[in-house]
């Protein structure tokens, strides 16, 4: 009854100052709605805006980390809070197909990196591997060389098969990018791509000392095997190929366009492996010859 009376009376009250003001009440309301609405979060903004900018891959961590290169700090819970809010989580599905053949009476070299994956200096130590990517046409196989020094990928190739040529044309790109010098070691996983003659004598033509992994343990070549899962993750099982073509145009933009000189790495410091690798260049003593 009280309730009552006082809706009446507010009613009445509405009514009176529409009158005055000259205004309809439907115009009132529909004011007083927009009024309500709450403020846009600014903070919300740049967390977005951070996220969509770096492929909508980065977790709170990484977000955390280029607000901070924006000067924007902001602490990694909140950052959380905003992006599960925001509904902001990357989303993908596996899938796997077997791209290695170990089952062969090659030679195999030892394991000479022995997990050592953090060399001191550029161009000591690499890795290779080959990976496959779906596309509505067929079967894409990318084969990626990189240098464990900054994680940078220094060599790729793409191709609807998987034979030696593939592996041997992605080492000649990282090659003829880097000049490495005589002793450079270079790991992969036992397959036939990599035992074989055509791959080997490369190897020996370039003064390059071989390793690969142990039967059975893909935890040898795990920095390798991180680089195609983010891949994957990132780009290629957000994306529905048509065909080779596009995969392979897609996949070129997403190592040279963001994964070597944008994303950020927790193991390089959160930078980019280009960004690290000047930085590294920089922090590199100048040797000077004693001959004078």
């Amino acid at each position: 009854m009280i309730y009552n009376l006082i809706n009446q009376g507010q009613q009445k009250a509405v009514s009176q100052a529409c009158r005055v003001l000259q205004v309809s009440r439907s115009g009132y309301y529909a004011a007083k709605r927009r009024a309500g609405k709450p403020a846009i979060c600014a903070d919300s903004v740049r967390v977005k805006a951070a996220f969509a900018a770096n492929q909508r891959c980065y977790g709170s961590r990484r977000i955390v980390e280029e607000l901070k290169a924006q000067n924007v700090v902001m602490g990694r819970f909140k950052v959380r809070r905003l992006m599960r809010e925001a509904g902001l989580k990357p989303v993908w599905k596996r899938k796997f197909v077997n791209t290695t053949d170990s089952k062969h009476d090659l030679p195999v070299a030892e394991n000479l990196l022995n997990r050592q994956f953090n060399p001191p200096q550029p161009n000591r130590a690499w890795t290779s591997d080959i990976t496959y990517i779906r596309t509505r046409a067929g079967w894409l196989y990318l084969a990626a060389v990189m240098d464990l020094h900054s994680r940078k990928i220094i060599g790729w190739a793409m191709s609807p098969a998987m034979p030696a040529a593939l592996v041997c044309q992605a080492l000649r790109m990282a090659i003829g990018q880097r000049q490495p010098p005589v002793g450079l070691m270079l790991h992969s996983d036992r397959g036939s791509q990599y035992a074989g003659h055509e791959y080997q004598a490369l190897l020996g033509q370039h003064g390059i000392v071989c390793s690969m992994s142990r039967k059975g343990n893909c935890w040898d070549n795990a920095v390798m095997e991180r680089f195609f899962l983010n891949l994957k993750m990132e780009r290629v099982w957000q994306r529905d190929y048509a065909n080779q073509m596009e995969a392979e145009k897609d996949v070129t933009e997403y190592i040279v366009g963001f994964y070597n000189c944008t994303r950020r790495h927790s193991a390089l410091g959160n930078l980019a492996p280009i960004v690290f690798e000047k930085q590294s260049a920089v922090k590199q003593p100048i040797l000077v010859s004693e001959i004078t």
